[in-house]
């Protein structure tokens, strides 16, 4: 065992000292950070460039000041000018874009066109469509002769938001958030995927550095093959477990940060003062804040709500158990693939049944995003080369205790299986040079004694 930890030590210290371990825990908690700050950050910001259009269309001006104004939006109804006229010069006007109304709209969707030099963002294209719709399908109203119809749809316009409450089997109740759990799955699967991939190539490549090298003949006149494997395993192991566990610590340091900031202390009096003058009936005129920034800010309020509701604990703990589970497993085989070979170039062969498990899970993984309860995800949560990244994509969408406890024990019973496959060919290959090795070199070295 001693010998095993002086390996462990060796491999751990030399790789935690290098530069790329530090930039890249440094760095990846950024990233992490960004893909949940981005878009929050991105719903409280507004386009604050002023945009002039133009508006043409028939000579019935069906359409006139149908589209209203708003802070950064102007609208020009041009009665006397016509499409071919502004087409090629509408930007020395000073116009945006030139926005042509067709009097086929009623009835043909796509009779309306947006010409401009840039692409136009979306929220214009949603803006401008909105508009329109909405005055068509009053006027198709009107030709009913509905009395107050004005009144009416007022009356009837209603906006619904789901709230998604989790109730415990003792009838706690909890406030979730299916975008949440589909991003904490994304994220969790996608990073077992990655650290597998990572740590798991770096266990081969060290492996086939000491064997090209001829360090391994020195170290196998000390230790034994299987305490060298298990020890460059586990050592490289605990550098992905401590650059884990600090991105961990810096990723909840910038999010916690950051709340602060994308929150103001005054958001949630605002949102207040906005539902109080709805409640009341009062017109849209009379409140302070515009209501699509009050949305805004209960949505981002109902992310970080949501944040407090997610275990934690069962997440992060699970986690950790499958990074690990699944680092032993492939990187056991990675280090068989190791020993076998001379160089990177003849792992070819041999890496595509490793990675055809791994890029199946992921695939998995993805469509359990939509549907966690599917027969496939259900499946592929239990056989051990996959498990890994699906049973992480389904968990935060809730999975039973009994599901969760069976395949970790699959996996663990199929890494002590694989480990010591890996092992006889550990220690057959990693003295072997100059032959390219076949599957039936492998299985000779599998049945070979001790």
């Amino acid at each position: 065992m001693s010998k095993i930890s002086i390996i462990i030590q060796r491999e751990y210290l030399t790789r935690v000292k290098k530069k790329s371990f530090i930039i890249m825990t440094l760095l990846a908690p950024v990233f992490m950070a960004a893909m949940f700050l981005v878009p929050v950050w991105i719903m409280t910001r507004d386009d604050t460039e002023e945009k002039v259009i133009a508006v043409i269309e028939d000579e019935t001006n069906m359409f006139k000041d149908v589209i209203p104004n708003s802070q950064y939006l102007k609208f020009e109804y041009l009665g006397d000018a016509t499409l071919d006229d502004l087409k090629t010069n509408f930007s020395d006007k000073g116009y945006y874009a030139v926005l042509y109304i067709s009097p086929k709209v009623a009835y043909i969707p796509n009779a309306v066109q947006l010409i401009s030099h840039k692409q136009p963002p979306l929220d214009l294209t949603i803006y401008i469509a909105n508009a329109l719709e909405k005055e068509i399908e009053q006027k198709k109203l009107e030709t009913y002769d509905i009395k107050d119809l004005d009144k009416i749809l007022k009356a009837v316009s209603t906006n619904i938001h789901v709230q998604t409450i989790k109730i415990s089997d003792d009838g706690t109740e909890k406030e979730t958030s299916t975008g949440l759990s589909m991003g904490i799955a994304y994220i969790g699967g996608l990073l077992i995927y990655i650290l597998i991939f990572i740590f798991g190539a770096q266990v081969m490549r060290g492996v086939i550095e000491e064997k090209t090298s001829r360090v391994v003949e020195v170290i196998i006149s000390s230790v034994r093959p299987f305490q060298l494997m298990m020890g460059k395993i586990l050592g490289i192991g605990l550098v992905g477990l401590t650059q884990f566990v600090l991105w961990i610590i810096i990723t909840a340091i910038i999010i916690t940060s950051a709340q602060s900031l994308l929150l103001p202390d005054d958001a949630g009096q605002t949102t207040q003062a906005i539902t109080e003058n709805i409640m009341s009936a009062a017109p849209v005129e009379q409140t302070q804040v515009p209501v699509t920034q009050t949305q805004d800010f209960n949505e981002i309020q109902q992310i970080f709500n949501s944040l407090h509701s997610v275990n934690w604990g069962l997440i992060l703990s699970s986690f950790l158990f499958y990074f690990l589970g699944g680092y032993f497993l492939y990187a056991s085989l990675f280090a068989a693939v190791g020993s076998a070979v001379d160089n990177e170039t003849d792992t070819q062969q041999f890496m595509m049944p490793i990675t055809i498990p791994l890029i199946l899970g992921l695939f998995v993984a993805m469509g359990a995003f939509q549907n966690p309860e599917s027969s496939v995800a259900f499946w592929c949560s239990f056989i051990p080369f996959t498990s890994p990244i699906v049973m992480m994509a389904r968990l935060p969408f809730g999975v039973p205790y009994w599901e969760l406890i069976l395949s970790m024990t699959i996996l663990v019973l199929t890494f002590l299986g694989t480990t010591w496959l890996a092992a006889k060919i550990y220690r057959t290959g990693i003295l072997m040079y100059g032959k390219k090795p076949t599957y039936k070199e492998l299985w000779k070295w599998l049945r070979y004694k001790n």
